[in-house]
């Protein structure tokens, strides 16, 4: 564990309280104008955090097999974390365009964990990263929209449609980066299925 690892946490520790933030934010007594001022900033620390991360772990020769399989997943469950919380209101997006996000990283996911489990650790493509920013401006620009809704600027109805195309276009290029991600892998993913074949045999 080191300093790269334990930044990559600050994403993990965010996210909650991001959603606690945007759920009870009148419970807390934050007004609907500061509530996507106060987001921003916790966003801003998020992303943050992944950009310093990797810089570290290259600067200070921390790039290691768990940094490589921690870092993403902690992207993951923060960049989901803030798109689930959106689909409460005001924002309110559809549940079901939130899942596209979830099935991309559970399949993804399990693919590096497994070939880490076996010995290769499979490499990040550049559409991935490209995915990582999609996601995160995504989550900008609908924060930006809220605030332009507490300040009358645009109405609710603006609001949820306007964040629910920035959303879907974000998960169209997720599973784009999925295909790539699998298809620029596939000697792995072949090795595997050879792999699960031969211990299926001797297991007959």
């Amino acid at each position: 564990m080191g300093l790269a690892n334990y930044i990559t946490f600050i994403r993990i520790f965010v996210s909650p309280i991001f959603l606690l933030l945007y759920i009870s934010h009148e419970a807390l007594n934050i007004s609907k104008t500061l509530l996507p001022c106060i987001l921003l900033v916790l966003l801003s620390i998020s992303e943050l955090s992944d950009v310093c991360d990797g810089y570290i772990a290259r600067k200070y020769n921390e790039v290691s097999d768990f940094g490589k399989i921690f870092d993403p997943m902690a992207d993951s469950i923060a960049r989901t974390s803030v798109l689930l919380t959106f689909t409460q209101p005001p924002v309110s997006l559809p549940l079901p365009l939130i899942f596209i996000f979830l099935y991309r990283d559970s399949v993804i996911s399990t693919l590096r964990t497994i070939c880490a489990l076996r010995g290769f650790a499979l490499a990040a493509r550049m559409s991935g990263k490209i995915k990582a920013v999609v996601q995160g401006v995504s989550s900008f620009a609908i924060l930006a929209l809220m605030l332009l809704q507490a300040t009358d600027k645009i109405s609710l109805e603006q609001l949820q449609n306007f964040s629910m195309y920035i959303v879907a276009a974000a998960a169209i290029y997720t599973l784009m980066s999925g295909v790539d991600y699998i298809y620029a892998n596939r000697k792995y993913v072949s090795k595997l299925l050879s792999m699960r074949e031969k211990h299926e045999k001797r297991s007959v």
